[in-house]
């Protein structure tokens, strides 16, 4: 892998620490966890001790304050070596960042220490059952009585949900609004009337808890809600903005592994006489692969930096950051399953596993379609 020129040393060296432990502790869990379907904890275990949950926390909370650079730098290498624990690290910040964005001090002293420190997990919620892609479309209602809000409705996709401590969840004051409606609240998963729902069992990342949730009467206060009334929709889509670069690492980092494991398996495999790296065919696809890996790297750390230098609105780099990425990594992976030939159709070798991976990176956080809208609208604007 080519050396980015432009990271600083502390970047380097949280990128470095990261390969280290996704390598030496994550990458050995990987196979297991997936075929148990288990949560990582072993892996989570190392990421928490090694201090990498708090890269995205402002240092007043407990933090590095890092940036959106290192965030990435992170994810790539902690999905190269497992993509379910890598998305569940990247989760921390998604539920996280809404708190850093748009929190009251108050709010940001109470949670972010517990967050920083891996003491306490966090979540993201916002689809729902019929609002996906049209996320502006939930149902999931919130009612003022007094000094609480009063949750009712069902969410779904929610990652993390069935370990997290505090929720970002956004729920509707009026439906009739649309996105207008939308408000951000913190539910702390302890509140009564809150229950988790059915885990799904799934093509990939399958290490990585999904499950829906469930509100009946759920009574969360008023200090609690995240900003102003009718703000949530802008607050969600201003933390995906931030998240996008880093999840687009996730991808990256499924390719760059099952690039890793091609290329090595194409310098071994012996065909006619000679490794099948020295045919042309293979040697084409390992151009194409790493042509994709290498423009990815560069798109994710081209708007990651934007983030870093404080240039808001980056909707449009984000957006084809992600979408670059999660393609290539189907692809790369796919292709990587071909090149292992019948081997790589088994579980004996990881390349299955990072195709089946692969595949949710082109639909969670914003499908590429919808991904496609937006960098099509920002073009048109």
């Amino acid at each position: 892998m080519n050396e980015p020129f432009y990271l600083s040393d502390e970047q380097r060296m949280i990128r470095d620490l990261a390969r280290k432990l996704g390598r030496e502790r994550v990458a050995p869990n990987a196979a297991r966890y997936d075929e148990a379907e288990q949560y990582p904890e072993d892996s989570i275990a190392a990421l928490i001790d090694a201090g990498l949950y708090g890269i995205w926390v402002p240092e007043a909370y407990g933090g590095s304050a890092m940036g959106a650079l290192a965030l990435a730098l992170v994810c790539e290498e902690i999905a190269a070596a497992c993509a379910s624990t890598g998305t569940q690290y990247l989760d921390q910040a998604l539920g996280g960042i809404p708190i850093v964005l748009a929190s009251s001090e108050e709010q940001k002293k109470r949670f972010l220490p517990a967050l920083a420190s891996g003491e306490q997990l966090c979540a993201f919620s916002l689809s729902e059952p019929a609002a996906g892609s049209d996320a502006a479309g939930l149902r999931t209602s919130a009612v003022r009585r007094g000094d609480h809000y009063v949750l009712n409705g069902s969410k779904q996709w929610c990652t993390n949900g069935d370990h997290a401590d505090v929720i970002t969840v956004f729920a509707t004051l009026d439906a009739s609004k649309g996105a207008r409606g939308i408000t951000a609240f913190l539910v702390e998963t302890d509140t009564p009337g809150f229950s988790v729902g059915k885990k799904e069992k799934k093509l990939g990342i399958r290490a990585s808890p999904t499950v829906a949730l469930h509100f009946s009467d759920c009574a969360v206060p008023a200090a609690n809600r995240l900003g102003a009334e009718g703000e949530g929709f802008k607050l969600a889509m201003r933390t995906l903005d931030v998240t996008r670069p880093a999840t687009g690492a996730l991808g990256l980092g499924i390719a760059q592994a099952a690039l890793d494991a091609a290329v090595g398996y194409a310098k071994e495999r012996q065909q006619f006489g000679k490794p099948i790296g020295a045919f042309q065919g293979i040697q084409f696809m390992l151009a194409d692969m790493a042509m994709a890996v290498h423009a990815a790297r560069l798109m994710i750390h081209h708007c990651a930096r934007q983030l870093d230098a404080g240039i808001t609105g980056n909707t449009y780099e984000a957006s084809m950051a992600k979408c670059f990425a999660a393609d290539t990594a189907m692809k790369v992976a796919t292709d990587a399953v071909q090149i292992f030939g019948g081997y790589g159709y088994t579980r004996e070798f990881p390349v299955e596993r990072y195709m089946r991976d692969a595949k949710i990176m082109q639909i969670y956080e914003g499908t590429n379609q919808i991904q496609r809208v937006v960098i099509a609208k920002e073009l048109m604007a």
